[in-house]
């Protein structure tokens, strides 16, 4: 599950720590910017969007320190603003909603590979 790699992060207070890093992390920041317990892990964001009436993100993360450690994970944030519309608009978002569900689904494959020990 990790990259065979370690990295330093900057915490506030315990100060420098070395951490395995999986391979499907994008990194940290260099300042101390958070308390140990708030050091995570985060990968490449997913997205889909429909002319911004829908929008689903989605990005794999772990917080192997938090008070109650997350395991690999994967973080969804899903918006979709009030609208009146007709009925090919309330298509459209239909068909947007479908394509969402579909990266869903993918990402949790995904998440069940990397949790059995496999690449991201």
């Amino acid at each position: 599950m990790t990259g065979g790699r370690t990295v330093t992060v900057h915490t506030l207070d315990a100060g420098a720590i070395t951490i395995p890093e999986p391979a499907w992390c994008l990194g940290h920041p260099d300042g101390p910017a958070e308390y140990r317990t708030d050091v995570h892990h985060t990968g490449p964001e997913h997205r889909v969007d429909y002319a911004g009436r829908a929008t689903l993100a989605a990005e794999p993360v772990a917080f192997p320190y938090g008070a109650h450690p997350v395991p690999p994970s994967v973080h969804v944030e899903i918006l979709i603003p009030a609208a009146t519309m007709d009925p090919p608009g309330l298509e459209a978002l239909a068909a947007v909603l479908d394509e969402q569900a579909a990266e869903v689904r993918r990402l949790a494959l995904r998440l069940a590979v990397l949790r059995a020990g496999g690449d991201w």
